[in-house]
């Protein structure tokens, strides 16, 4: 994954977060539930494009934030 997709992709996922009144906090909270160790820190590297995603964690950031895999590669 290049860094330019890296960077936007963590943006959009930021954006995701925040219209769902969700912080980091709280989204890793939710992952965590489902079995995916995601942790804040490891979120707040995702949306600065410094940490890309494995598949299983987009699942489960999907199932999370309440969105369509559609929603999620805008």
């Amino acid at each position: 994954m290049n860094q330019q997709y890296s960077e936007r992709m963590g943006r959009h996922m930021a954006l995701l977060r925040r219209q769902k009144k969700l912080t980091q906090e709280q989204l890793a909270a939710r992952l965590q539930v489902q079995g995916c160790d995601l942790t804040r820190s490891a979120l707040a590297k995702v949306e600065v494009g410094q940490r890309h995603l494995y598949p299983d964690e987009l699942k489960a950031l999907r199932k999370a934030l309440g969105v369509s895999y559609e929603e999620l590669f805008v």
